[in-house]
């Protein structure tokens, strides 16, 4: 007799990847409203452009913060997960959200990370990485 539990480990990373899914979802909603309770206007959610995603898009008057929402077990964890192509990727497709601003790559920014860890708890870097 033959077993094989292929179908199993596939369905148990399918219900990891939805499980991730929405706790990333509910970390971004965490941190937006945080964001809103400081006085921040929400632009965008999970912006998506041709050079990737923006977890969050907030208006500060005229200028813009463009936030990436990261979770894990703890707030080490998260920050180390974002590596440099992801900011670069963060970098270009702020370009091209700003292409359509009124000041267009004039528009103040400014790029935040969002921590999340496992028990909820938040921690906001602000500035934490800028074109350079």
């Amino acid at each position: 007799m033959v077993t094989t539990t292929a179908p199993i480990r596939s369905a148990t990373k399918r219900q990891r990847g939805r499980l991730a899914y929405h706790a990333g979802l509910a970390a971004e909603q965490r941190i937006a409203q945080d964001y809103e309770r400081r006085g921040f206007a929400v632009a965008r959610r999970r912006w998506r452009g041709q050079a990737g995603e923006i977890d969050l898009i907030l208006r500060d008057g005229a200028a813009l913060i463009f936030v990436e929402v990261k979770q894990s077990r703890s707030f080490a964890r998260a920050a180390e997960s974002l590596s440099q192509r992801q900011m670069q990727r963060i970098y270009q497709s702020a370009e091209e959200f700003l292409a359509g601003e009124p000041a267009g790559s004039l528009t103040e920014v400014r790029f935040d990370v969002a921590l999340v860890d496992g028990q909820g708890g938040t921690e906001i870097i602000e500035n934490a990485f800028g074109l350079g």
